[in-house]
């Protein structure tokens, strides 16, 4: 039997999937799209083609020769209108979606400490949309670190370019983050290394006192003007770029 038309609610959850996984990825046997569909009850390809849709109404995608599907509905087209670059409602309201799919309470971990109220809601929303960002950062770079290609997932962290407290509406924002190692994150955040608006690394003089470590070359002197390694989408906001550089980077 045929399944009905896609609701707007099934239809945010595909966007929500089409964040969290790289789109030349997608495929009806990718683990992400087989999860996702079972909780919405269509099929992968189903999920996969609809994916496919998103993807032509991708600019960053356009700008680099891929094409997404050629057919697509009005109903994304009203999702993506509603929510790209509205990353806070999108992160909320289909992680709200996909908890209701599963007759279940969205997950957050333990608040037992939190009191009920706004305090306990806010805390809520601000981890939920925290896992949102740092899957659609490390999936946007294929799970490796920019600078250095590392590929462990325990190891990578989805980095914020402009600092949260910074920008609090662009926090949750894809454009505003970088996938890095751990350790890489904390001197970015520190300003000891940064990413300049034309995409190459800077590090920072702080290290010339420190030029004859071994480690600190391989960690950092090295990677000093080297292009970073960009994402397929998401391209990191020049503007924030420009942020970080100018006012956290210790030159």
């Amino acid at each position: 039997m045929t399944k009905n038309n896609w609701t707007r609610e099934e239809t945010i959850i595909a966007f929500n999937v089409y964040c969290k996984i790289p789109f030349k990825s997608s495929s009806k046997t990718n683990p992400t799209v087989i999860k996702y569909a079972d909780i919405i009850g269509r099929s992968p390809s189903a999920l996969n083609m609809k994916i496919g849709n998103f993807g032509r109404l991708d600019p960053e995608l356009k700008k680099q020769g891929i094409k997404g599907l050629s057919n697509g509905s009005k109903l994304e087209e009203e999702v993506w209108n509603d929510f790209n670059g509205n990353w806070e409602e999108l992160a909320f309201e289909s992680e709200l979606l996909i908890a209701k799919f599963q007759n279940s309470e969205i997950e957050t971990g333990s608040f037992e400490s939190f009191p009920e109220g706004k305090d306990k809601e806010t805390t809520i929303k601000s981890r939920v949309n925290q896992n949102f960002f740092r899957s659609t950062i490390l999936s946007t770079y294929n799970s490796k670190c920019c600078i250095t290609g590392l590929s462990i997932p325990d190891f990578l962290v989805a980095s914020h370019i402009k600092p949260w407290s910074k920008d609090k509406a662009n926090r949750t924002n894809p454009q505003n983050g970088l996938c890095l190692n751990s350790i890489h994150d904390k001197a970015f955040d520190k300003g000891f290394i940064t990413v300049t608006p034309d995409f190459k690394i800077k590090v920072s003089d702080y290290f010339d006192d420190y030029s004859k470590e071994k480690s600190v070359n391989d960690f950092f002197i090295k990677y000093d003007n080297q292009n970073i390694i960009k994402p397929e989408r998401f391209v990191p906001s020049q503007d924030f770029l420009e942020y970080h550089y100018q006012n956290i980077f210790i030159k």
